[in-house]
């Protein structure tokens, strides 16, 4: 045997190529889409016996969206996680089907489903323009303080406007409206990630053991109370107890995912129910949202009838375990929130259980491909960036869900990608930008990747 043809017989086998699983990826969005244009032409039969005469169109269009996205994401980050996008895509896909079966109530008004497609287009384009453009997921922490100074001129521009629905979360100009905290959110994901990378030595520091408790150092807490009187500023000033909550459990469960202290959290939670206690006893607008929650039927039993908190609770009760039916149900009692805050009530009374734990499961798997991101990425920076992003979603469909059934104070916040809300969508496509950027990096084979058949890589690189 010649000196050639032993070593090519001694040298290990070229490493195999990580999948990439654009092919699934495309397979999903088509059923996704699939799924959305029958949900819209079972609303159309429900309500008028005839599939809606622009079902195609609907389809064509929401395809187009679908597929210039999967492209996109193709061309430029070919290792992203293959459900992130179609996850994105049923969910509007449906928020439209749902917000048109809404429309075809003469007591709610007003044609929302093709200004929410609008919104829709544009927020895919800018999923498009981040995936493009955002070559390298770390460069967003070059911009850190510019982020957090522009997330706070957004925050504090509403107040200077008047309230709509007893909240400063609004600006309208022209005509035109948009919501500045739901920009805020993602610029304020950036900085705090950016901030705790860099500093997260100095907060893990440990200070005094507090019963099973390991507190931190007093020195170390200024930023988290800073953050903490920034947020209550919001909720007293905007009277906006979502984005308040929003933003104090963003950083928290950031700072947490930093440092490993559980007293972080301890300290967080103190905060956040002393300041909660005291505007929600104190902020009148505030104040209603409590007794709404602590007492749902209290118009009932004084004559006036059902207020929106018991009409959605109804509403769940009335769908049971399979639903009424797309087009079938009766949310138009809920009033003029039923395309916005309290569209998961359409949702339960219509798909009834087993849509609504479909629907909550297909967030939690976003939410959960988020976090396996950030747990792969082996920059701080990154995992911080990814499970803060993940943890948005998280906390606002905590909330949302949460106060449609009475468990918690009503927020006044949009169900991600299901309500109607141009800048809800819209950021919400931008943070599913980011994660898919944030998940090609970390499922995207390192250059230095061990040659060897799979069973010999190590059991982090096949997980991936």
């Amino acid at each position: 045997m010649s000196a050639t043809s032993a070593a090519a017989a001694d040298a290990p086998p070229a490493a195999p190529r990580m999948p990439r699983r654009r092919g699934v990826e495309l397979s999903l969005i088509v059923a996704a889409v699939l799924i959305s244009v029958y949900g819209y032409a079972e609303v159309g039969l429900a309500r008028n016996g005839a599939v809606p005469p622009d079902a195609a169109a609907y389809g064509a269009g929401l395809g187009v969206l679908a597929l210039l996205a999967h492209l996109a994401v193709r061309a430029r980050a070919p290792y992203a996680d293959p459900l992130l996008l179609p996850i994105a895509v049923l969910l509007n896909g449906f928020g439209l089907v749902l917000i048109y079966r809404l429309d075809l109530e003469p007591v709610l008004g007003g044609r929302a489903a093709p200004a929410q497609l609008i919104w829709s287009t544009l927020g895919v384009a800018l999923f498009i323009a981040v995936v493009l453009a955002l070559r390298d997921h770390r460069t967003p922490a070059r911009y850190a303080y510019i982020s957090v100074t522009a997330a706070l001129l957004l925050m504090v521009l509403p107040i200077f406007f008047p309230a709509i629905n007893g909240a400063k979360i609004w600006i309208r100009v022209a005509g035109f409206s948009f919501q500045p905290g739901e920009f805020a959110k993602v610029l304020l994901a950036v900085f705090f990630a950016a901030y705790l990378s860099a500093n997260r030595a100095a907060l893990a520091y440990a200070g005094r053991r507090v019963w099973r408790l390991q507190l931190p150092t007093g020195r170390v807490l200024g930023p988290v109370v800073a953050i903490w009187l920034l947020s209550v500023g919001v909720l007293v000033v905007e009277r906006d107890l979502g984005t308040s909550l929003l933003f104090f459990g963003l950083f928290v469960i950031m700072l947490y995912v930093a440092t490993g202290r559980t007293g972080w959290i301890a300290v967080g939670l103190l905060l956040a129910g002393v300041g909660a206690c005291a505007v929600g006893a104190l902020e009148p607008h505030v104040h209603s949202r409590v007794q709404d929650w602590l007492h749902p039927f209290a118009t009932i039993d004084a004559g006036i009838g059902p207020n929106q908190i018991s009409q959605s609770l109804f509403a769940f009760a009335s769908g049971g375990v399979l639903g009424a039916g797309l087009g079938q149900g009766h949310s138009a009692l809920i009033g003029f929130a039923a395309k916005s805050d309290f569209i998961l009530a359409t949702a339960g009374e219509e798909l009834g259980l087993f849509g609504l734990t479909a629907l909550l499961l297909l967030y939690a798997l976003l939410v959960a491909r988020g976090f396996r991101a950030g747990l792969a990425l082996r920059d701080p920076f990154g995992r911080l960036l990814a499970v803060g992003l993940a943890a948005i979603l998280a906390l606002q469909v905590f909330v949302i869900t949460g106060g449609v059934m009475d468990l918690i104070p009503m927020t006044g916040m949009a169900m991600p990608f299901l309500a109607q809300g141009g800048s809800s969508v819209v950021t919400n496509w931008i943070i599913v930008a980011l994660l898919i950027r944030l998940s090609d990096s970390a499922r995207r084979p390192p250059p230095d990747l061990p040659e060897g058949p799979p069973d010999q890589l190590a059991p982090l690189e096949r997980a991936r």
